[in-house]
């Protein structure tokens, strides 16, 4: 870890002198391409209206670890997240009713959960920082813990990967193919509430469902393959989070939000090249 940072630190850039920064530019190096990866898939199998409900679920989680007395709400979020997030797949595979009124059922009732559960007592002030999430609070300990979830990510990311495509191209043929939708999306959605739940308290959970739509909206302006998508859409996610990281650094303010709004930057500016690239 010190390597990481003696590598930030000598960078030729004012902003990298302070440790926050460099924390926080680790971060945003760790944790966008993530979002680009998986924000490919939530675009391309129309999954953004599920993955704003999972940051509504994070919610939730973040509210029962401090009813239950958890010293960090961390774990209750991420455990809740999972089962929140599998749960939904669980249910849309076997109701009747559309997805959409599903998640739309769940979503809204995780969020008045977390609200009541957050207000009881009038302690929600406390917990309104996950609402807006802080990057330039990241600390050593957070670093460790996001390398790790890169890693398992993209582990997980290199194992389902063709099962994805074929399951986001033709769900038939891969069911013909022996790929059990089910199990499939099942994981996928686990990987994205880990992601969503580590990451909501630097990014905020009224912004974090963008991170995971953004980048693949853009890349898909520009680009005719799955390997330029995919890559696309990392490099629009990375250089997002540090033009944002860098914006708000100086112009004091939310890190979140400025890498959101570059990201919605990008994705204008392919929208209007799109008559070039995509025939």
């Amino acid at each position: 870890m010190e390597v990481l940072y003696a590598l930030v630190g000598a960078l030729p850039f004012d902003w990298v002198g302070s440790h926050f920064m460099q924390s926080a530019f680790l971060a945003v190096l760790l944790v966008t391409p993530l979002f680009g990866l998986l924000s490919t898939m939530v675009v391309s199998n129309r999954m953004a209206f599920f993955s704003d409900s999972l940051g509504h679920g994070a919610f939730t989680g973040i509210a029962l670890g401090v009813l239950f007395g958890s010293v960090s709400p961390l774990l209750s979020l991420v455990v809740f997240s999972i089962l929140f997030a599998l749960l939904v797949t669980w249910i849309k595979g076997k109701s009747a009713a559309s997805a959409d009124t599903i998640i739309g059922v769940f979503s809204s009732t995780a969020i008045a959960l977390g609200l009541m559960l957050m207000s009881r007592g009038g302690g929600f002030n406390k917990f309104s920082a996950y609402l807006i999430g802080d990057i330039l609070s990241v600390s050593e300990g957070d670093i460790r813990a996001l390398a790790c979830v890169f890693v398992l990510v993209a582990a997980v990311w290199g194992i389902l990967f063709n099962r994805l495509l074929v399951l986001s191209l033709n769900a038939s043929f891969a069911r013909s193919r022996g790929i059990s939708a089910f199990w499939t999306e099942s994981a996928f959605a686990a990987m994205l509430a880990v992601l969503v739940s580590i990451s909501i308290q630097w990014v905020g959970i009224l912004i974090i469902n963008a991170l995971l739509v953004l980048p693949a909206a853009a890349a898909r302006n520009v680009t005719n393959s799955v390997k330029s998508y995919h890559a696309v859409s990392v490099l629009c996610a990375m250089s997002a989070g540090v033009a944002g990281l860098i914006i708000a650094y100086c112009f004091n303010m939310a890190a979140g939000a400025t890498i959101v709004v570059a990201l919605a930057v990008l994705f204008f500016v392919t929208l209007a090249l799109k008559p070039h690239f995509v025939r």
